[in-house]
């Protein structure tokens, strides 16, 4: 099966349509699949629900799909630190469903693993909570929280080798792995791609059966969301 492609449009041909539901990794600028990001930007597929942690920033990540107003929903944890997201939020244009970090990770890795829903007590008594599910167990009460599986899912990795096989540097990592998993097609963007057998099994963390396209990036641009220095001793 090829899976190695020339670029990020090539590897998103045929795959993206209006109203589909996109997930995305990334955590503030870290791991974020920015070329894939912008080759849906140019594909001018519109109505997206999208899931990821956040929206990026203004004109950086999935902020780009804002400004084009290519989003009609952000399934999302944290927004802030996005003025063109706030706008549109306020101005009636830009639906959000809210979830709890863990919450999202968590309904996130449900979807990959085929689990419809799950009971958790985060949210429980708040509006997170309104109109979902609640029981008690053992004394304490839980909201069901139902699994998400999407679409699409993009996804940034350091290395991968042909067959799709990922491997995630540091903290660049965080929500990447488990949207592989929770898509009817997974696309990889990788800065270093390496023949199979090459990668320590021991090291890879997503699988290629996960991936069904692949693209070596030719330059990676990574950004600092807040730069924070202080004075030499």
């Amino acid at each position: 099966m090829r899976k190695v492609y020339s670029g990020a449009v090539e590897a998103l041909a045929g795959l993206l349509r209006d109203d589909m539901t996109i997930l995305a990794g990334g955590f503030g600028l870290c791991g974020v699949p920015m070329a894939l990001i912008e080759a849906i930007r140019e594909s001018g597929v519109r109505n997206l629900t999208i899931v990821s942690n956040n929206a990026g920033i203004d004109g950086v990540g999935l902020g780009i799909l804002l400004d084009t107003r290519q989003v009609k929903k952000m399934i999302s944890s944290y927004v802030g630190e996005n003025a063109t997201f706030a706008r549109q939020y306020l101005a009636g244009e830009l639906e959000i469903e809210f979830n709890p970090q863990g919450t999202l990770a968590e309904r996130i890795r449900a979807g990959g693993a085929g689990i419809p829903a799950f009971f958790t007590a985060t949210g429980y008594g708040t509006q997170v909570a309104e109109g979902k599910e609640t029981r008690e167990f053992d004394g304490r009460h839980y909201v069901m929280e139902r699994g998400i599986f999407g679409d699409l899912a993009v996804v940034h990795a350091w290395k991968g080798d042909t067959e799709g096989n990922l491997v995630y540097r540091k903290t660049a990592r965080n929500f990447n792995p488990i949207c592989a998993a929770a898509a009817k097609v997974t696309v990889a963007e990788v800065e270093e791609l390496v023949e199979p057998g090459t990668i320590d099994p021991d090291h890879i963390v997503t699988p290629g059966i996960y991936v069904k396209r692949i693209v070596k990036l030719a330059h990676v641009e990574k950004h600092i969301e807040k730069r924070t220095v202080r004075e030499r001793a």
